[in-house]
């Protein structure tokens, strides 16, 4: 069992939780997940590690209430527990001393991201980064970003903060006002990585991306996880979830991801009202 020691809502769908879990806060790296079962009746569910404390061990999650699973986990308050908490599982991401560095990171994207950057920030690189989300709300770990990074954009979909449209709008004002970075780092939906990619792939940007398709069991034994990349077949749980975007083929996991969509209506009938717009 593992004991919940804080949680904060951080909009009405995304929530962090930090969980005690000394094995994982030991070993876990930037870009690597666990898979939780909030009780014995749930799912198992894949989530990016958002941050750790080696000292506290402690590790913190951030996720969206999306089904039954999530939202078991969403009606837990500090003090209870989870049943399982298995990880660190997948690569850490090798994050290479770059001069200047770009993170992008869309909705919940963001809290992958986050250890990512952080870490770059330790080991001297420069790094920028844009947030995304549909409005204000939804921009996650504004605080945690500016205190490593030398630039912070925003951009929402109705303008309620930074530019009105998406982060690949600022991506291109960055390029075309002459900025240069040695690497893109991508973390959000599948389609904005596409977009990213759209754009750094012809100037040659080194750009790498998280990819989170469904996931069983993080060995890389179910096969759920399947995509291609560089004319190759990986499984995200063992083989990433990292990825050189420039090689990845994002209209298959496209695809992939709408093979599902019946059974994640499914899944939303638990909850009330029969519908979640996370």
């Amino acid at each position: 069992m593992y004991k919940i020691v804080d949680k904060k809502q951080l909009n009405e769908a995304v929530e962090l939780m930090v969980i005690k879990a000394p094995y994982v806060a030991r070993k876990c790296e930037p870009g690597q997940f666990i898979i939780l079962r909030a009780d014995n009746n749930s799912e198992r569910i894949p989530l990016t590690i958002a941050d750790y404390n080696r000292e506290e061990e402690t590790v913190t999650i951030i996720y969206q209430v999306v089904g039954y699973s999530t939202k078991v986990l969403y009606e837990k308050q500090v003090g209870d527990s989870v049943v399982d908490f298995v990880g660190p599982l997948g690569k850490p991401t090798e994050l290479k001393k770059h001069k200047k560095v770009l993170g992008i990171g869309g909705g919940v994207g963001a809290a992958p991201l986050y250890p990512q950057i952080r870490k770059l920030h330790e080991m001297g690189v420069e790094v920028d980064v844009i947030l995304g989300g549909r409005s204000d709300e939804y921009i996650i770990l504004e605080e945690e970003f500016k205190a490593v990074t030398k630039n912070l954009y925003f951009a929402t979909n109705d303008g309620s903060k930074g530019k009105e449209g998406f982060v690949t709008d600022i991506l291109n004002e960055l390029i075309a006002n002459g900025e240069e970075y040695d690497e893109v780092i991508a973390i959000g939906p599948l389609v904005m990585m596409k977009a990213v990619v759209g754009i750094t792939k012809p100037l040659n940007i080194q750009t790498a991306v998280s990819l989170n398709p469904v996931m069983i069991d993080g060995t890389g034994m179910c096969g759920g996880c399947r995509v291609t990349v560089g004319n190759e077949i990986k499984f995200a749980c063992v083989d990433g979830p990292d990825f050189d975007g420039l090689l990845v083929d994002f209209d298959e996991c496209l695809r992939r991801q709408n093979m599902y969509k019946e059974e994640e209506h499914s899944c939303r009938i638990g909850l009330e009202g029969g519908q979640n717009n996370a």
